[in-house]
């Protein structure tokens, strides 16, 4: 399908890769961008056996620098609630199919939330991340002040939502908000591998894991328990239980098929 301000393609078997499109603009994420967005999204999210992961990535010099202050600028408080602005933004957690976002260059307040928005972070060493909504006299809306804080504690969210001060991915790596840096340039194929070894997978189980690990990240630890277990039973019986239970036993490397 077509877009306007998305790229979609599918450089590996399994894989969706989405770039977003406003060079220009250095990816702003205006609010059609962000229904593009959501729509591949979904449509990968509800076709399994075509798609067992996603990519979504950016451009050289930005994945996002933003959201698209001229679509706010003229905003009352009375017009953002009436149009539910950036209620959408809750469809990214709704999804199944794990999200691997691969970040080059700025990833600032609303690209650093669609990062955080997906599973996994990749990015170069030398991309910067922050929320400097503060800075426009307003707070984050898509998740910067609750993600944030879930991911690298309390104090140091707290500094950086109330001064607006970037942070650099080898930081956000040894805070533990990214899993890995690479060389600039390199990320997208590193990206690209991962998603690639995760669609191989048994993708009833995958998105089952990832749907456990974030009740567990978003609720309590007794709830995340209950949603493990119970997720966990639901899997017996299901060919990719079958087949990977039998192959450990012949001890032979599982063959997991798409086709379910």
């Amino acid at each position: 399908m077509s877009y306007k301000h998305i790229i979609t393609s599918v450089p590996r078997t399994g894989v969706l890769q989405i770039q977003l499109n406003r060079p220009k603009a250095l990816n702003a994420l205006k609010t059609d961008l962000i229904t593009e967005l959501l729509e591949a999204v979904k449509k990968a999210d509800e076709d399994i056996e075509k798609f067992g992961a996603i990519v979504i990535t950016g451009g050289e010099r930005a994945f996002a620098a933003g959201a698209d202050i001229k679509e706010m600028q003229n905003l009352s408080s009375e017009s953002a609630t009436k149009a539910k602005f950036l209620a959408n933004w809750a469809e990214f957690a709704k999804f199944n199919i794990p999200l691997i976002a691969a970040v080059e260059g700025f990833a600032l307040g609303g690209g650093c939330e669609l990062a955080m928005c997906c599973d996994i972070i990749y990015a170069s060493n030398n991309a910067l991340f922050g929320q400097p909504e503060i800075k426009l006299g307003v707070i984050p809306g898509g998740g910067g002040t609750q993600r944030l804080i879930r991911a690298i504690g309390k104090s140091r969210a707290m500094e950086l939502n109330l001064t607006g001060k970037t942070f650099t991915a080898i930081e956000a790596e040894k805070w533990g908000l990214i899993s890995k840096t690479f060389e600039p340039g390199t990320v997208l194929e590193e990206a690209l591998k991962l998603a690639s070894k995760i669609a191989d997978g048994p993708r009833i189980a995958t998105r089952a894991c990832k749907n456990a690990i974030n009740v567990s990240n978003e609720t309590f630890l007794s709830t995340g328990l209950d949603f493990e277990r119970a997720a966990f039973h639901s899997l017996f019986g299901n060919s990719e239980q079958k087949e990977g239970m039998t192959a450990f036993v012949e001890k032979r490397k599982p063959k997991f098929s798409s086709k379910l």
